[in-house]
C-alpha cells in the first residue's frame, strides 16, 4: 500500500509538497529523496506522512530514496523549523541551505576517507623546485600519510593527482599507523581564566548564556580550550564558529596540537565539495567540530557546549538567500539541546553587551593579559590635520616603522582597502572610471593591469586614456594595499614585507604565514580586515592603522561600533608578550569621543555611551527590525513594489512601516535596489506583523520586482 509523504523542496514556495512512495514503508523524517519537480527532479527532504492530500490532482511519485546518504537528525528538523519562522524564509530552502552541495546532487554518492601515501619511487622523486605546491606536498608525504581531508582547495586535490599519475603516490582505502601527534600540554591558568572555569564548569548540562568579554591576548582561546576538555571528559562534542576561514586552520592546527588523540573535523566554504561533504558526514562521530557560520547546521548528536569565537563579527550574519545569524542560531539550537553557549569576544556587540548588561546573559570579564609581563599597547594619534602625507603616510608611521625595523621587531601596517587605488580618475575633465553595473567606481589592480569591481566581479583593462577628454594621464586616487605595500618596499628596502588581503591569501596558506611571522622570516605585515583578529604574533610590537575617518561621517548607525571593535581588534595585535606595544592611528578627527575611549581600552564606556544614543534614537538593540528589499532593472519599479507592500502592510499599532527609499549601494549588477524598513520595540509584535505581511507580499501582482526579508538586518 502506497503513502503519502511530506517532502520539503529547495524552492520560493513556503509549503510542504505531497508525494506517493509506491514501494517500501515510510521512511524516516528527515530522508533525502530524489522527486519530480515540473520538468525537473529535484531532492527534497521528507518531513512526514500524510493520511490525505489537499492536493485536488493526481499526486507524483518518489523517484527514489536516497540511502546512500544518513537521515537529516530530528534536531535539525526542529532547528530548521525555527530558522524558517524566525526569519521568514521557506522550510525546504533552510533544510537544503544546511546540505553541502555534494550530499544535495541526487548522484549516487559513495562515502571514503582514503589516505595518500608515498611510494617506493616516490622516496626517491625529484620535483623541479619551481612547483613548489607539489614539492611541499611530496615532503609532507615523506614525513608522514596525508588524509584526504586535508587537502582543502581543488588545486591542491589536483597536486596530489599528479603526483598518483606520476606514480610518486598512492591512495590508500585504510587509515595507517601514524606516529602520536604532539601533545602540548596546557599551561596554567591565569586567576581570571580560573574564576571564569569556576563559573563555566558547573554550567555543563544545562541552557545558558556566557559572554566573556576578554580584552585582546587575555587567553580566550585557553579558556575554551580547558572548557571543551571538560565536555570531553564526558563523552560529549563541542561545536566551535569563527567568523572567517582564514582562522580556521590556525585554530585547527591548535585544537589538534592539544587534543592529540581526538577527532577534530573543519567545516568550512573553503573546502572542496567533496571533503565539505566527508566532513559533513564524519561530523557525527566527531569531538570537536570547528567552522564558519555553515557550520551551525551540521549533526552532533553528542553536543554539550557551543562556543562562538569573536561573537561580534558580521561575518557571522548571511547576506543572501536565507539571511541568518549563525550567533542567533547557535543560541537556539543550544536552548534546545540543552547545553551552555560561549559568546567570547574582546568587543562585543551592543546586542550581546545590552543583554549581558540586563542580566539575561552571564557576563564573564578577563580584564589583563595572559602573559604576565605583557600589557596593553599605548594608542597614539597622529593628527593628520597638521602633517603632511605621502602617499598616505606621514612622518611619525614612517619614523616609528624605521625604530621598530631597527629594534628587529615587527610591524603591522592596517589599511583595510585591496587594490592599488580606490579609484583611476582624470586630472584634466574629472572622469572617474565607473563599473558599468553597479553604483560604485572600479578599483585600480596595477598588478594585474586591470580595473575591478568589488561589488559585482567586473573587470576591465585599464584604459590607455581618459575616455572623455582624451588625456593620457590618469592618475591613481587614493590609497589601497598594494600601492602601501610598493609605498613601504622603497622607503624600507632592506625589510621583508608580507601584504594579505583577499588578493594573496588562500585558506592554507594562513599556516604557512604564521610559521614565516614567527620564524621571524617578515617584518612588515600589511594588511586587511583578516589580520584584525584571531592572530598571536609575540613579537609584533607595532601597529599602524591608516584611513579610518571614513566610517565617523557614515551615515549606518552601526558603523561607530564597528569601527570601534576594528581599531581595538588591530591594536590588540601589538605587545601580546613582553615586549611593550605601541599603536599609531592616523586621524584628521583626534577629539572624536570614539578615540578618547579607545585610548582607554575603554569597551565598557564606550559600550555604555551608544546604548545611551540608541536608547534615546529608538535604535538596536531596543528595538526590532525587518528589512524589505526589491530589485528591478529600474528604480521605478522597485520603489513601486515597496509603495505598494507599504499600503498592504498590516495596521499594527506597535509598529512602524517607514518610507520606501532607494539603498545606500543602488545598483548592483545592473539590478535598482530599494529597501522599506519596519521596526518595533516588541520582537513578538513584530514577528506576528511579517507573518501576515509576508502573505501579502506574495499576492502583489504584477511581479515587477524581487523581494526579500531581512530580520534583523546589519547591512542597509
Amino acid at each position: 500500500m502506497s503513502v503519502i509523504l511530506q517532502v520539503a523542496l529547495d524552492t520560493p514556495l513556503d509549503r510542504l509538497f505531497d508525494y506517493r512512495l509506491a514501494v517500501g514503508g515510510p521512511p524516516t523524517p528527515g530522508t533525502l529523496v530524489e522527486v519530480p519537480f515540473g520538468r525537473t527532479r529535484q531532492v527534497g527532504v521528507v518531513f512526514g506522512e500524510t493520511a490525505a492530500s489537499a492536493y485536488a490532482g493526481t499526486l507524483r511519485d518518489v523517484l527514489r530514496v536516497l540511502d546512500d546518504r544518513p537521515a537529516l537528525p530530528a534536531e535539525l528538523l526542529r532547528l530548521a523549523q525555527f530558522c524558517a519562522g524566525y526569519y521568514h524564509h521557506p522550510l525546504g530552502a533552510v533544510l537544503l541551505a544546511a546540505l553541502p552541495p555534494r550530499l544535495k546532487n541526487a548522484a549516487p554518492y559513495a562515502v571514503d576517507t582514503p589516505w595518500l601515501v608515498l611510494t617506493e619511487a616516490g622516496r626517491s622523486a625529484d620535483v623541479p623546485a619551481r612547483a613548489h605546491a607539489p614539492r611541499a606536498l611530496l615532503d609532507a608525504l615523506r614525513v608522514a600519510p596525508v588524509a584526504r581531508e586535508t587537502l582543502r582547495t581543488q588545486k591542491q586535490t589536483r597536486h596530489a593527482a599528479a603526483l598518483v599519475a606520476a606514480g610518486w603516490a598512492a591512495w590508500t582505502a585504510d587509515a595507517p599507523a601514524a606516529a602520536p601527534a604532539p601533545h602540548a600540554p596546557a599551561p596554567a591558568p591565569t586567576a581570571e581564566q580560573q574564576a571564569a572555569l569556576d563559573v563555566l564548569l558547573p554550567a555543563l548540562g544545562r541552557f545558558g548564556v556566557h559572554l566573556v568579554h576578554g580584552v585582546t591576548g587575555c587567553g580566550k582561546s585557553e579558556l575554551y580550550l580547558r572548557l571543551i576538555d571538560a565536555v570531553l571528559q564526558r563523552g560529549r562534542q563541542a561545536l566551535v564558529l569563527v567568523p572567517e576561514i582564514a582562522l580556521t586552520p590556525q585554530l585547527e592546527q591548535h585544537f589538534r596540537t592539544r587534543f592529540p588523540d581526538r577527532r577534530i573535523v573543519a567545516l568550512h566554504s573553503g573546502l572542496t565539495d567533496r571533503m565539505r561533504a566527508e566532513n559533513w558526514l564524519a561530523a557525527p562521530a566527531a569531538d570537536v567540530l570547528l567552522g564558519t557560520r555553515l557550520a551551525v547546521f551540521t549533526p552532533l548528536p553528542r553536543l554539550g557546549v557551543v562556543v562562538v569565537d569573536e561573537e561580534h563579527d558580521g561575518s557571522f550574519k548571511q547576506q543572501d538567500g536565507l539571511r541568518y545569524s549563525a550567533r542567533d542560531v547557535a543560541i537556539a539550537r543550544a536552548k534546545q539541546r540543552g547545553v551552555p553557549v560561549v559568546l567570547g569576544s574582546a568587543t562585543p556587540a551592543l546586542e550581546s553587551y545590552a543583554q549581558a548588561l540586563s542580566g539575561r546573559y552571564r557576563l564573564i570579564e578577563l580584564k589583563a593579559r595572559a602573559v604576565a609581563s605583557a600589557r596593553l599597547p599605548d594608542i597614539e594619534l597622529v593628527d593628520l590635520r597638521h602633517l603632511p602625507q605621502d602617499n598616505g603616510l606621514t612622518r611619525p608611521a614612517l619614523t616609528a616603522l624605521t625604530e621598530t625595523l631597527a629594534r628587529g621587531e615587527q610591524s603591522l601596517v592596517f589599511l583595510n582597502r585591496r587594490g592599488y587605488a580606490p579609484a583611476l580618475y582624470c586630472p584634466g575633465c574629472g572622469w572617474v572610471a565607473p563599473c558599468p553595473h553597479c553604483s560604485a567606481r572600479l578599483v585600480l589592480h596595477r598588478s594585474a593591469h586591470r580595473l575591478k569591481c568589488h561589488h559585482c566581479g567586473f573587470d576591465t583593462r585599464i584604459p590607455v586614456a581618459c575616455p572623455g577628454c582624451g588625456n593620457p594621464d590618469l592618475k591613481p586616487l587614493g590609497q589601497g594595499t598594494q600601492r602601501l605595500e610598493e609605498t613601504l618596499a622603497a622607503f624600507l628596502p632592506a625589510a621583508r614585507i608580507r601584504r594579505i588581503d583577499r588578493d594573496t591569501m588562500q585558506p592554507r596558506a594562513w599556516a604557512g604565514l604564521g610559521d614565516a611571522v614567527r620564524a621571524r622570516e617578515v617584518d612588515v605585515l600589511i594588511g586587511t580586515q583578516m589580520l584584525a583578529k584571531g592572530h598571536d604574533f609575540p613579537d609584533m610590537t607595532l601597529a599602524l592603522i591608516l584611513d579610518t575617518d571614513g566610517a565617523l561621517y557614515s551615515p549606518d548607525f552601526r558603523a561607530t561600533e564597528r569601527l570601534f571593535a576594528q581599531l581595538m581588534q588591530v591594536a590588540g595585535r601589538a605587545g601580546r608578550a613582553e615586549k611593550p606595544g605601541r599603536v599609531l592611528i592616523q586621524t584628521a578627527f583626534p577629539d572624536h569621543p570614539l578615540f578618547r575611549f579607545l585610548q582607554r581600552h575603554d569597551y565598557a564606556g564606550h559600550a555604555r555611551a551608544l546604548l545611551a544614543e540608541r536608547r534615546q534614537l529608538d535604535l538596536p538593540p531596543f528595538t526590532r527590525q525587518a528589512l524589505l528589499r526589491a530589485e528591478a532593472p529600474a528604480m521605478d519599479a522597485a520603489l513601486a513594489f515597496l509603495r505598494r507592500a507599504a499600503a498592504d502592510a498590516p495596521d499594527m499599532a506597535r509598529v512602524s512601516v517607514f518610507t520606501p527609499m532607494p539603498a545606500p549601494m543602488a545598483r548592483v549588477a545592473n539590478l535598482e535596489r530599494a529597501q522599506l524598513l519596519v521596526q518595533s520595540a516588541s520582537r513578538a509584535a513584530l514577528q506576528a506583523f511579517v507573518r501576515d505581511w509576508r502573505v501579502r507580499l506574495e499576492a502583489i501582482r504584477p511581479r515587477v520586482a524581487r523581494w526579500s526579508l531581512d530580520i534583523d538586518p546589519l547591512v542597509f
